[in-house]
């Protein structure tokens, strides 16, 4: 991610930008950061965890979105998680078709210019949304998947996958994707 300026901007300037520019930015705090491209094996992991959790939620109230759908959080950061998961009625802002406020699964794939954000001040505003159970970081560089898995309102366990043969278990909704279907192309 990148800055725009060092100038504040309101939210209405914010989704101005979105609206007249390809690229997709985030919002925090005044701020307005373009997000950075993705590489092929972050586009094939994202793809495969979207497409393995569609099909494991047919039958469940809940969908898996991409990365075109922003989220938004209590604390105002306004983002584009790479895989979004949300049961029952998604939550939309008022007059935005294209911001949702429930997800119960968040999904980043790493990369070496975010992994800190990710890891650190994206998670802790990701932590402020009521309905998030889980949050899963995707390494792309090495066989890695930490999951971490809301226990208390202010407590997260994690649990770090590092086989091929292990398998992310999410106990509601019923959902598994093992690392062999995450990685597949990749490694």
């Amino acid at each position: 991610m990148s800055r725009d300026s060092q100038r504040h901007y309101s939210l209405d300037d914010y989704f101005m930008v979105e609206e007249m520019s390809e690229l997709k930015h985030e919002y925090w705090n005044g701020e307005i950061f373009a997000m950075a491209g993705a590489s092929l094996a972050h586009n094939e992991i994202a793809a495969n965890v979207l497409s393995g959790f569609r099909m494991r939620l047919l039958d469940t109230d809940c969908g898996a979105y991409g990365s075109d759908l922003r989220v938004q959080t209590p604390s105002g950061l306004y983002t584009y998680p790479d895989i979004s998961v949300i049961c029952g009625r998604v939550l939309l802002l008022p007059d935005r078709s294209d911001t949702a406020t429930n997800p119960l699964i968040l999904v980043e794939v790493l990369s070496e210019a975010t992994e800190e954000y990710d890891r650190g001040e994206k998670f802790m505003l990701y932590k402020s949304i009521p309905t998030l159970r889980h949050y899963l970081l995707i390494a792309q560089t090495e066989i890695l998947v930490d999951h971490f898995e809301r226990v208390e309102q202010d407590e997260w366990q994690c649990h770090s996958l590092r086989d091929l043969g292990e398998i992310i278990q999410i106990p509601e909704p019923p959902l598994g994707i093992s690392l062999s279907d995450i990685y597949r192309r990749v490694f």
